[in-house]
């Protein structure tokens, strides 16, 4: 309860999430109906899975990490932010990070895509904006990195995953998320840029 008081959209995207997410783990099916799939969303149909497709995952490891993700930076964001910006954050990154994924496979029948990972992308960089010098922690490295170095290698590795790799991931949606989160912040966050280059600076 007091998740919901304090952050009410992220604990229901949060709940929602998980909940669906299970559900699909037990129910195969709802895969086929919840899953992005850019060979028919280019040709119209099955539009409304640009957003059913961040509410599954592909299994348990997929959807822990994107929900141990979200839970880091979510709830904290959205007190800085607001309510309602917050939420129109995470809503543009699902669309927004899945519109290049669409065009790039527009003419591949058989891929599909699912996962947050795109929104949560958004959220990570928006949370940058606002503590550029707070610390990241990765599994199995101890020293906390810098959040915008963090971002900076982000970014520079997903570019370079989209093109080289061969694996299971949308590097797509991850980059375009991150942008979608920095626009998105800079846009409607009045100030956002003169704190980052001054958390940067120290204040100078």
């Amino acid at each position: 309860m007091e998740y919901f008081n304090i952050a009410p959209v992220a604990t229901l995207i949060f709940v929602f999430t998980v909940v669906t997410s299970l559900y699909a783990f037990y129910d195969h099916s709802l895969y086929g109906k919840f899953m992005l799939h850019p060979y028919s969303v280019s040709k119209g149909h099955r539009i409304y899975s640009v957003i059913t497709s961040g509410l599954i995952h592909k299994d348990w490891m997929h959807l822990f990490f994107n929900m141990f993700t979200f839970a880091a930076f979510a709830f904290t964001l959205e007190q800085l932010m607001g309510s309602w910006r917050f939420g129109l954050l995470y809503f543009l990154g699902l669309i927004l990070s899945d519109l290049p994924t669409i065009f790039k496979h527009r003419d591949d029948f058989h891929y599909n895509s699912l996962g947050a990972s795109g929104a949560i992308s958004a959220v990570l960089f928006s949370f940058i904006l606002y503590n550029p010098m707070s610390k990241i922690y990765i599994m199995f490295i101890p020293i906390g990195i810098p959040a915008v170095v963090f971002g900076v290698i982000y970014l520079v590795y997903c570019a370079y995953a989209s093109r080289n790799s061969r694996d299971s991931i949308n590097h797509d949606a991850h980059f375009f998320g991150a942008l979608t989160g920095l626009i998105f912040t800079i846009v409607f966050v009045p100030g956002i840029l003169q704190n980052f280059f001054t958390a940067l600076t120290g204040g100078r």
